[in-house]
């Protein structure tokens, strides 16, 4: 079966836009196993599942990342609005998550990366994917970068 690769270049400009691309992408990830939606503008994406912080239900967010060795570096930025996206607030309330990527799913933990850390790995990040100083400029909150660690 031929591999399939959606690239797509983002132009989101509202967060409900963001909502509405999120909620269309997980499914069809899902269905390919990654390969529709398995990349935005090159970059890889996954799934993760967290624990929502207030509803306790588990909720599913396509998310872009970069592998590092056995961890998976990601960034809650929101594409620079001025809220967190939910599931990085998820992960600041329960570290334990899960991934999915292509048709691999694995559980996770979580935790901030800070200092000499969060800043090597946002500047891979950067430039695996170009958009995060711009989305950081948009921005006045603390943007998070969560790594992902088996468990």
């Amino acid at each position: 079966m031929p591999s399939y690769r959606v690239y797509t270049r983002l132009s989101v400009t509202s967060a409900a836009a963001l909502k509405a691309f999120g909620k269309l992408n997980v499914p069809l990830y899902r269905i390919s196993r990654g390969r529709l939606f398995g990349q935005v503008a090159g970059t890889p994406i996954l799934l993760l599942t967290t624990i929502g912080r207030r509803s306790g239900q588990t909720r599913t967010a396509p998310v872009v990342y970069l592998p590092e060795g056995e961890r998976l570096i990601v960034i809650g930025s929101n594409a620079g609005h001025k809220n967190a996206p939910a599931w990085s607030l998820n992960l600041e309330a329960n570290p334990d998550a899960v991934v999915e990527v292509g048709r691999e799913r694995c559980k996770v933990r979580a935790r901030v990366a800070e200092g000499d850390e969060r800043t090597e790995l946002w500047r891979k990040m950067n430039e695996q994917y170009g958009g995060f100083d711009d989305y950081s400029a948009r921005t006045t909150r603390d943007i998070r970068l969560f790594v992902l660690e088996p468990r």
